[in-house]
């Protein structure tokens, strides 16, 4: 794809590098540089491309000619990722947003700006996705659902029909919201754990603890041990 604009992605994470990765395979973007807050600053370079001062990327990278974004995951509920895109833009950057091309997502699905959107997710009719909002690979977000701003949506989640899924919220690996369910804001909703109740603001739902039998797979599977 041809590169036209230029894009500073904000962080030096695994997420930082998966970012660089997908906008460099699937957009128009050329990722220039990375940036972090001068405290993190541990090293000039990160695959091949300078790694700046966040503070001081504009005197470098100029905000009319760059966008930005910022390879933040759940930290801090998704604040971390909320202040330094606001940050950016107080800064006069655009902020970019990444969609697989290899998600499903239906014609009159709204989505806001600074969004990360994986491979493999099915987002179906009448969705709203706010701002700041991470859908990591293979998600189904249900028609009508609404997802608020700088949720973190992990892999494997269901989300089904006519649910709201409030700010900041971060929903884990495989885990299920039922129809018609209200999330709360600031909810932490655990692996594999099933909501079937609307929940309370800064809601924390654990998984399950699941202990080994008492018998072991050798015996179970009448194997002889090794």
């Amino acid at each position: 794809m041809m590169k036209t604009k230029k894009l500073i992605i904000v962080g030096a994470s695994g997420f930082a590098e998966i970012a660089h990765e997908y906008f460099d395979a699937d957009t128009e973007y050329e990722v220039v540089a990375y940036a972090v807050e001068e405290e993190f600053l541990k090293t000039d370079t990160l695959n091949g491309l300078p790694v700046v001062a966040f503070e001081t990327m504009h005197q470098r990278f100029a905000p009319q000619e760059h966008s930005v974004f910022v390879a933040a995951t759940y930290t801090q509920l998704n604040r971390l990722r909320a202040r330094l895109a606001a940050a950016s833009k107080e800064k006069g950057y655009a902020l970019a947003s990444y969609i697989s091309p290899r998600a499903f997502i239906w014609r009159n699905v709204e989505l806001g700006e600074h969004c990360f959107i994986f491979e493999d997710n099915t987002v179906q009719p009448f969705v709203k996705v706010g701002n700041n909002v991470v859908m990591w690979s293979g998600n189904h977000i249900g028609h009508h659902s609404k997802i608020k701003d700088n949720c973190f949506i992990s892999s494997h989640v269901v989300i089904s029909g006519f649910c709201d899924i409030g700010e900041n919220s971060f929903l884990g690996v495989n885990c299920t919201i039922i129809n018609n369910i209200e999330i709360a804001k600031d909810n932490w909703i655990g692996p594999a754990v099933t909501i079937t109740h609307n929940t309370d603001v800064a809601a924390f739902f654990k998984p399950a603890k699941h202990e080994p039998a008492s018998v072991n797979t050798y015996r179970f599977l009448r194997i002889k041990e090794e």
